[in-house]
């Protein structure tokens, strides 16, 4: 891994555990707060929603910006982000910043996978979208079921003083580590290409795709704690232990993603798909059984990730000529259907249905998916289209 890319990797890590990690402490922080555990399922919400919407016109406002002073700023505002989170008073003002640093996320990802795959030659841009992935991946392994049992022995405000490190650790990476010129190019896109590109349809039918990933993904993950708990019967201190082999899958996953993404990108997409539902319908079959459960949540890390590293490099293929906008829509696209499906599980809950049926909601996403899929892939080779050439 090169000294840059160490550096988004970094970052990527502190952000993507302050995400993740509050599946892991949610009872908690539902308690502490004063609110019932749906209620608390909202903050998961939220954050996507403050990504999918925010990210986007943050990374706009701030085109013109270099992209080093732009993901060091972005990483500041994390770690206040942070240390408020840490100190919040009351639900509301949890909500509140946890919507704020969500922006800056938005806004760092989608800059972070451009600025990666400008580092790198053309055949190696799957690998460097791995390595950021990855950073995600490793905070399942490491930062959230370390963050989770730092909670469960002191308190979830302990856990975001701990993503308060995190956030000064990736400042000084990124001051460090990436070179100051990461990212610029020569000319660079005018508005009106960066929305005449999502027209293709390359673009917005993998967008599509990534909403159905994340009901997969968030509709069982957002409740992850009490389904293991309530219908699968681990005690508490084991829950950690269980969001570790699934980060571990994760990161299988993800590397797996990125050398099928150079391999054949769309017939291993679409196949994942398909695995995939299958994988759900046997997290529905096996919940109340503690050895097969975990074994299908790590499985089930590892197919989400490895179908997310190719539907990040085709749209990044497919928008090189004009990248700002739609790289912001990634982490978008992700977030809105992370949303749709903290707020899916929490109205499924409310209607009187258990934890043991959101699996059932993926199935049903991934057939989704894999008629999508399928559709893009049939037009795009009918037509003999070929990905445009990178601006720069």
């Amino acid at each position: 891994m090169s000294l840059p890319l160490l550096a988004l990797f970094i970052s990527a890590f502190a952000f993507g555990t302050t995400e993740f990690v509050i599946a892991g402490v949610l009872p908690q922080v539902a308690e502490g707060l004063g609110v019932s555990i749906p209620s608390a399922g909202y903050l998961i919400s939220a954050y996507a929603l403050g990504i999918a919407i925010g990210g986007p016109l943050l990374t706009l406002a701030t085109a013109r910006l270099p992209r080093k002073l732009l993901l060091v700023g972005l990483a500041i505002a994390f770690t206040l982000g942070q240390l408020a989170c840490a100190v919040a008073p009351s639900f509301g003002a949890m909500l509140a910043i946890r919507v704020a640093v969500a922006v800056a996320h938005g806004a760092y990802f989608g800059v972070a996978m451009v600025v990666a795959v400008s580092l790198v030659a053309e055949d190696k841009r799957s690998m460097a979208v791995a390595l950021i992935l990855a950073g995600l991946t490793v905070s399942n392994i490491v930062g959230v079921p370390a963050g989770t049992a730092i909670g469960n022995l002191w308190g979830w405000r302990a856990t975001f003083w701990t993503t308060f490190g995190l956030g000064i650790l990736a400042i000084a990476a990124m001051l460090a580590l990436l070179p100051a010129t990461a990212g610029a190019v020569s000319r660079p896109a005018g508005f009106l290409k960066e929305v005449q590109v999502l027209g293709r349809q390359q673009v917005w039918t993998t967008l599509i795709i990534m909403l159905m990933l994340m009901l997969g993904q968030f509709v069982p993950f957002t409740y992850i704690a009490p389904l293991l708990g309530e219908v699968t019967g681990l005690a508490p201190e084991w829950i950690p232990l269980v969001l570790l082999l699934n980060g571990v899958g994760a990161t299988v996953g993800v590397f797996l993603g990125g050398k099928l993404a150079d391999w054949k990108l769309m017939p291993s997409l679409i196949a994942l798909m398909a695995v995939q539902g299958i994988v759900l319908a046997l997290m529905y079959l096996v919940s109340p059984y503690p050895f097969a459960m975990v074994a299908v949540v790590t499985v089930w890390g590892g197919i989400n990730f490895a179908i997310g590293t190719p539907i990040q490099s085709r749209i990044l293929a497919w928008t090189a000529d004009a990248p700002n906008l739609a790289s912001a829509l990634i982490p978008s696209g992700f977030n809105l259907g992370i949303a749709i499906a903290a707020s899916v599980g929490a109205a499924m809950l409310g209607s009187g249905l258990g934890y043991r049926d959101l699996p059932l909601v993926g199935v049903a996403a991934m057939a989704v998916g894999v008629a999508v899929g399928l559709f893009s892939y049939g037009w795009e080779q009918s037509r003999g289209q070929r990905p445009p050439v990178r601006a720069g």
